[in-house]
């Protein structure tokens, strides 16, 4: 089939369009932006649990198919909204799998770095080493006795 020359570069100049089109830069909307600020603006705020945070870690917890880390703990907000928290205790860690919590994590975890080897007072640091020290089995004892006294009760 054979096209006449005007329409020919009519295609031409149409398609180079469409091309040019799909390869400038887009601005990309996020629900943050669509409303009038940016993802930028987001208030983050890293703290330690209370217990007024329960049911948003439970809750936190079954959207990550996971259970609530071991007190104590740090939790990060965004915007008020509870995203990821990270236990003190043992390291382990709970987010929002419907937000990218990847970045957040790793905040709670500089911050926790921090604050285990943050220079403070000594009283502040012997409360922070008790808080995070395992507790001890029920059968042990602080005293000096023979190993078969120390075993677990049957």
């Amino acid at each position: 089939m054979v096209l006449h020359p005007l329409l020919r570069k009519q295609l031409a100049e149409s398609h180079i369009d469409r091309l040019r089109e799909d390869s400038a830069p887009r601005k990309r909307t996020t629900p943050d932006t669509r409303s009038g600020g940016s993802p930028d603006d987001a208030a983050i705020a890293i703290r330690p649990n209370r217990p007024e945070d329960e049911l948003a870690l439970a809750r936190l917890a079954q959207l990550d198919s996971s259970s609530v880390p071991a007190a104590p703990m740090l939790v990060l907000e965004v915007d008020g909204q509870l995203r990821a928290a990270l236990s003190l205790r043992d390291g382990a860690a709970i987010a929002d799998p419907f937000h990218r919590t990847a970045p957040l994590l790793a905040l709670l975890t500089a911050r926790a770095e921090q604050l285990l080897n943050e220079p403070t007072s000594v009283r502040a640091r012997v409360r922070l080493a008790q808080l995070i020290r395992k507790p001890k089995a029920p059968w042990s004892s602080s005293s000096t006795t023979s190993a078969a006294s120390r075993t677990p009760p049957t």
